[in-house]
């Protein structure tokens, strides 16, 4: 009965974070991965990367926002995908489309989801109200 119950302790508090974005799920294949999610930007540095991550995002205001992915690539690819709270795509960014902009709501949750493909280098996306 007790490890019951610290598995019971540990997985709300496992739910918690990820509910405040301080957890990270994650399906990664790399010789190096670095991710830092942050409230205003995320960075993530990498070598030989393939796989995705996806962590959720508090915006604490309903307004509009625009988004800025800069990569520094030596080869692969990166896409960061803006979810709402059914996991559906609002927005996508990469190389070829930088950046964005969404109005989004104030009490809605929203996830950021990364897919990286056989990626080197380092990339970040920032967010700013506008």
């Amino acid at each position: 009965m007790l490890p019951y119950f610290w598995v019971v302790i540990w997985g709300g508090v496992l739910y918690l974070l990820y509910r405040q974005g301080l957890a990270v799920t994650k399906r990664i294949a790399a010789i190096l991965f670095v991710f830092r999610p942050g409230r205003e930007a995320d960075r993530a540095k990498l070598d030989s990367c393939t796989g995705w991550v996806r962590h959720m995002v508090h915006f604490h205001r309903g307004q509009a926002y625009q988004f800025c992915f800069e990569a520094q690539l030596s080869k692969g690819e990166v896409e960061v995908s803006l979810l709402d709270r059914d996991k559906r795509p609002l927005l996508k960014l990469n190389r070829q489309s930088p950046t964005g902009t969404i109005k989004l709501e104030k009490s809605s949750r929203y996830y950021l989801r990364w897919e990286f493909q056989n990626a080197t280098g380092q990339c970040e996306l920032n967010w700013r109200e506008i």
